[in-house]
């Protein structure tokens, strides 16, 4: 029998819509954009429900997995959010990590994480030994067989403590979004944007700097050309 251990107290820590089962199952599954019947629960899931969004959804996510050993895999499936392509962030966060708070290789709108470090994140990486890719699949009896063979292959707990971060999310916000915090989206939309801006005006400045080297180099041709001309003019007077 693989070895079991108590997952942090009040297990899941974080609040939200999801079905729990028995918190020394090994198995998380994460639907997407879909809210299918809880039949993973059946099949040997700890947890399994619906993540929206790929910033503050899956920071959700990952707080709950690190916060309870047991769990080692992560069967990403149901329908791809539109948009946000939560499914492709979660396999991409588990496969590359976080650079300056965006998941690398994910291709949704805002996929930045704010409230995890890197040790929250290396922790799942360590201890979802692996993510499943179901994106797109509803069928039942895919989705249980997924669950029935990470079962059978279940390495027991992660051999560490389990790691609780908290996230806080405002009811409301809750409801409607299912763990969508618009605030952590919209900053990590302006410090991307303000990194574009930097950038740009980084660019402009090299562009104005070349601008004034021709528009001098002209003027000073000029100049020279003036005073040759002058001269020349000169000697001519002068020789009459």
């Amino acid at each position: 029998m693989p070895e079991k251990v108590e997952p942090a107290q009040g297990w899941p820590i974080i609040t939200g819509e999801y079905y729990v089962g028995d918190p020394k199952n090994p198995v998380a599954v994460a639907t997407c954009a879909s809210h299918l019947k809880p039949f993973p629960l059946e099949h040997g899931a700890a947890i399994t429900g619906p993540c929206k969004t790929e910033n503050i959804g899956i920071e959700r996510l990952i707080a709950n997995i690190i916060s309870n050993p047991n769990i080692r895999f992560l069967i990403v499936t149901g329908s791809e959010v539109k948009g946000h392509l939560t499914g492709d962030a979660i396999m991409n966060i588990h496969k590359n990590g976080v650079k300056e708070h965006r998941i690398v290789g994910a291709k949704g709108a805002i996929p930045y994480i704010e409230n995890l470090d890197e040790v929250h994140i290396k922790r799942f990486q360590d201890q979802v030994v692996e993510c499943i890719n179901l994106i797109d699949v509803e069928d039942e009896t895919r989705i249980s067989d997924a669950v029935k063979q990470c079962v059978a292959k279940d390495p027991g707990a992660f051999p560490e403590e389990p790691m609780v971060v908290e996230i806080a999310v405002e009811e409301e916000e809750e409801e409607e979004f299912a763990g969508y915090r618009p605030m952590a989206a919209e900053l990590a939309t302006i410090r991307a944007r303000m990194s574009e801006i930097e950038k740009e005006m980084i660019n402009i400045g090299n562009q104005n700097k070349y601008a004034a080297g021709v528009y001098a180099g002209k003027i000073e041709g000029i100049m020279i050309g003036l005073v040759l001309t002058l001269a020349l003019l000169g000697l001519l007077i002068g020789g009459l």
